[in-house]
């Protein structure tokens, strides 16, 4: 189910690392010919146990030199110490059609992912120092297709994942708090994390917030079967942050096309269910923030090694279902995606404030 609305996730992602042109060039059923694997699934073994005990297995963890995930703005730095560990599951960076699944020790692959962790993965290193695995995402190819082998691809990914998440939880003791968080495919598989690792478990006890962006979240098919609340306040702890920025005119059919097709966990039709929107600017749900809220935009360089941070440039309001508008267009380069889709974005857009919402809700989570 999930798969067929990974459709248009996927487009995407292509999106993030192509740009825009290619997809003016490559409709559907070109990425198809061009993008799906044309072989087999080919069935892996599990890693080797206490395989991710060895820091090799990670594109960020507190001892790796050269962590992406520490890297800061100007005008920002990472304490020396931070209470929470945040575990953090890293979007899409293969586009191999040569495989379903990445290969761990793939450069090209990496190497974006290091990017993402860079963007995304470092507004939580004031509050928790941040973990990431390495692990054998299935190709974006693989969501174009509705063949079992693609299925199968995304459950082998999801194995890497839930193994390091388990080392993760060895590495960090049994009491510190934990943070999670994801983006796109990353917040897809931790959407089954959730389900098999935290609800009615004693972990969720342990769970600052839950970080599910750029995927959606249905309130009635998905989010009953997390174990985690929508947050409802901006202090709340113990809850989950969903959302997925447009500007306007919005047009999320790509997404909902497909979207309202597939059921949720419980078995409930998705189909014109509202979704959960967090508004990051203000850290409630369903609401309406102006641009002078925004605490800073990461404005990425043009290799995305680098940036810089625009304050009070964008606003953002919950609208329809559940969609963040963040108003008229706004110049980040040039992967805003069609439909005025700025998943890509997800993060950047708002990236001191979720830098702040961290920090606010971890506060509460130790107060207890």
């Amino acid at each position: 189910m999930a798969r067929k609305f990974l459709y248009a996730i996927v487009v995407i992602l292509l999106l993030v690392i192509a740009g825009a042109f290619v997809y003016r060039l490559f409709p559907g059923w070109v990425m198809r010919l061009s993008m799906v694997p044309g072989t087999a699934f080919e069935s892996a073994p599990a890693e080797p146990q206490g395989a991710y005990a060895d820091a090799k297995m990670w594109l960020a963890r507190p001892d790796l030199r050269g962590n992406p995930a520490t890297w800061t703005p100007p005008g920002y730095g990472v304490p020396a110490t931070a209470p929470a560990a945040v575990f953090f599951i890293h979007p899409t960076s293969y586009l191999n059609r040569a495989h379903w699944n990445a290969p761990l020790d793939d450069a090209e692959a990496n190497g974006r992912a290091a990017l993402f962790l860079r963007g995304q993965a470092s507004v939580f290193n004031e509050a928790g120092q941040v973990w990431a695995p390495r692990y054998r995402q299935a190709t974006f190819g693989a969501f174009l297709t509705s063949q079992a082998d693609a299925g199968k691809a995304l459950d082998l990914a999801y194995r890497d994942v839930a193994m390091a998440f388990d080392e993760f939880l060895r590495e960090i003791g049994p009491d510190r708090p934990i943070i999670l968080a994801g983006h796109s495919q990353g917040a897809f598989h931790l959407t089954r994390l959730l389900r098999e690792r935290v609800a009615d478990k004693p972990l969720a006890k342990r769970i600052v917030a839950a970080y599910v962006i750029g995927w959606p979240v249905s309130k009635t098919a998905d989010l009953p079967a997390l174990g985690l609340p929508e947050c409802t306040t901006a202090d709340q702890a113990g809850c989950i942050l969903s959302w997925q920025s447009y500007a306007e005119p919005a047009d999320t059919s790509m997404l909902l096309d497909i979207f309202d097709k597939t059921s949720g966990p419980t078995g409930i039709a998705r189909a014109g269910t509202p979704l959960v929107c967090t508004n990051p600017l203000t850290g409630t749900p369903n609401a309406a923030a102006p641009a002078t809220a925004n605490l800073g935009t990461l404005v990425a360089s043009s290799d995305f090694k680098t940036g810089t941070m625009s304050v009070g440039t964008v606003p953002a309001k919950c609208v329809g279902r559940g969609f963040l508008s963040i108003g008229q267009p706004i110049d980040l380069g040039p992967y805003v995606l069609p439909g005025n889709n700025y998943h890509v974005f997800d993060y950047s857009l708002f990236w001191a404030n979720v830098r702040a919402d961290t920090v606010r809700r971890l506060k509460t989570f130790s107060a207890k």
